[in-house]
């Protein structure tokens, strides 16, 4: 009983985050990009462009044109993805035909372009965090890309500059820029939903005094280091690496540290998707280290 009571609260949960990602989503469109003619990417970009040549409800296009994307994802990618998603699209169409006659909020063009996409992108992310999807281009994009060698990103670009190009020939090459915007500016809110505020970084480190430096980054941020070890191709000498993952507000600081104890350091940084666990508490440290101390 206690398993199905968490699956009937998890599909409770995910229903409920659904929802309110199509309704925001929904507002995004209706109130700031539809009214001022500017559109966003994929399926949505296509679907305020038909509705807007032959004066059908953008619900209608929002639907119907993501019925295909959904068979084959159900083929390729799951049930479960595929409920959510046409859960996802349903509502959103909904969404936009109850919000159709209220009047948009602002006839400026930017404002228009930088907070619709806001708020269009924060909808669109909630709807990916809770594993649904409302642009069919990206179903797509996941299932063909590769087997044509090129990535998802890449199919996701190519049609958007179809879309963008054919927003240009229907409302005119100023909108199409905005649009440009929009797309741009709904792409960063999906990313900080999705990925969170807290981008992290890792670090690789080598240095001929890398205990020094491994200490100290426990020490001042906190952070779990990994000690690696390795073969310099060059002179074939045995190299200690530090391995460590910072988010992006400690990165200045780690910098410091690394370069306070050796200026001819090697450190590499490249970005990390997805971080779970890793953190030491101030007090758990400083009680190691009483420990290490009293130990040597």
């Amino acid at each position: 009983m206690k398993g199905i009571k968490k699956i009937i609260i998890k599909v409770i949960k995910r229903g409920i985050f659904l929802s309110i990602g199509s309704l925001l989503a929904a507002i995004g469109l209706e109130l700031f990009l539809i009214p001022n003619n500017i559109i966003d990417g994929g399926v949505i970009g296509i679907s305020i462009m038909s509705s807007y040549l032959t004066n059908l409800p953008i619900g209608l296009f929002i639907l119907g044109l993501n019925i295909p994307f959904l068979l084959l994802a159900y083929n390729y990618i799951g049930l479960t993805f595929v409920i959510s998603t046409l859960y996802s699209v349903s509502t959103l169409a909904l969404f936009t035909t109850l919000l159709h006659p209220v009047p948009g909020i602002t006839g400026d063009l930017l404002l228009a372009s930088i907070f619709g996409g806001i708020v269009l992108g924060i909808g669109v992310g909630t709807v990916l965090r809770f594993a649904g999807s409302l642009d069919g281009t990206e179903i797509l994009a996941l299932i063909y890309g590769p087997r044509f060698g090129f990535s998802v990103g890449e199919v996701v670009m190519f049609f958007n500059i179809f879309i963008m190009g054919s927003a240009g020939v229907v409302f005119g090459w100023d909108r199409a820029m905005y649009s440009m915007l929009t797309y741009f500016v709904a792409y960063k809110a999906i990313d900080i939903v999705v990925e969170g505020l807290k981008e992290s970084k890792s670090a690789m480190i080598i240095s001929e005094k890398s205990g020094e430096i491994s200490t100290s980054i426990i020490y001042r941020l906190g952070r779990p280091v990994t000690h690696l070890y390795g073969k310099g191709g060059y002179n074939q000498e045995d190299k200690e690496i530090l391995y460590c993952v910072v988010n992006r507000l400690e990165l200045a600081k780690l910098k410091n540290i690394v370069l306070e104890i050796d200026p001819n350091a090697f450190l590499a940084i490249e970005e990390v998707h997805d971080v779970l666990g890793g953190r030491f508490s101030k007090r758990a440290i400083h009680q190691r280290l009483k420990k290490f101390s009293a130990a040597n």
